[in-house]
């Protein structure tokens, strides 16, 4: 797998790998899933496409809620049919928590209730996040010790599955690795921080170029669901809601896409899982695979 923070060359690099083991990708992307954003989830080209198939790329849609568990079935699901004709397949994403339930799976929630959440968002709108850490803490000390206190969705999430089954959420959280029947080889792209950041600031112009603003207009039925709180349409739902200024936009797009890479790094670097390379190594990671398949 071929993981790395946004913006870093992954489909080039991933592509290019494809082309050399003539194999498939499965995009391991909780926003490229979406058919109905193409320009701000920096969605592989036509072009792209052609040359390799991809999968799971606009495959569902905003209305259709889909999560990390629903990754992890539809993407074993997928990985059994395809072994059958390929001795090597390659995932390729910037989605940690998708590529980690793929890899050693996650832990069974139950379904979200919809107007359970809807209730917790409406409270914590109205009285702030305080009240809910402390219902937290009532019902699941061992969440509260562990979660951020900072990030309401974590703790309405906590809060939420507490609630619903009358069971800890921490009780949910098994921890237990799943054992799958292939290899897996992790791979991250990484470079200097400052080039990172040039290609980000790039990257964020050529989209606007592209038609992004009229991309976020065409999703605003959309904007209440939470695959619509991706950077790059938050903001713009604030400029066409009148906040700030388009030119403010772009600027908070670049810096949020700046901290989201960072924070990708982060997530990519625990536990020393991968072997890192620079996205222009791409014969480089080639060779490493074939040396690892020895």
């Amino acid at each position: 797998m071929l993981g790395g923070p946004t913006a870093i060359g992954k489909t080039s690099c991933g592509i290019l790998l494809a082309s050399h083991f003539n194999t498939e990708i499965l995009s391991a992307d909780s926003r490229q899933i979406y058919r109905e954003t193409t320009i701000g989830t920096a969605v592989p080209s036509p072009e792209e496409l052609r040359l390799i198939k991809h999968h799971f790329i606009q495959s569902t849609s905003l209305e259709d809620p889909y999560n990390a568990s629903r990754y992890e079935q539809d993407a074993i699901l997928a990985l059994e049919e395809l072994f059958k004709d390929h001795d090597l397949l390659l995932m390729v994403g910037g989605s940690g928590l998708y590529i980690d339930a793929v890899c050693t799976g996650i832990d069974d929630l139950p379904s979200a209730d919809p107007l359970l959440r809807a209730h917790l968002l409406e409270r914590f709108k109205e009285e702030g996040l305080e009240p809910l850490t402390r219902q937290l803490k009532e019902l699941d000390p061992q969440s509260y010790e562990k979660v951020d206190l900072k990030n309401h969705m974590r703790v309405l999430k906590a809060l939420e599955v507490s609630l619903q089954t009358g069971r800890p959420y921490s009780e949910f959280l098994s921890n237990t690795r799943k054992e799958r029947p292939f290899r897996i080889l992790r791979a991250a792209l990484d470079m200097d921080r400052e080039d990172l950041y040039k290609r980000i600031n790039r990257r964020v112009d050529q989209m606007m170029e592209e038609g992004l603003l009229e991309e976020v207009k065409s999703v605003i039925p959309y904007r209440h669901l939470t695959a619509m709180k991706t950077v790059g349409y938050r903001e713009l739902f604030r400029y066409l809601d009148a906040e700030i200024s388009l030119e403010e936009a772009v600027d908070l797009i670049k810096r949020n896409t700046r901290k989201f890479a960072r924070k990708q790094l982060t997530w990519f670097r625990k536990g020393q899982k991968y072997t890192w390379f620079h996205p222009e190594q791409a014969a480089e990671i080639a060779k490493w695979v074939e040396d690892q398949q020895d």
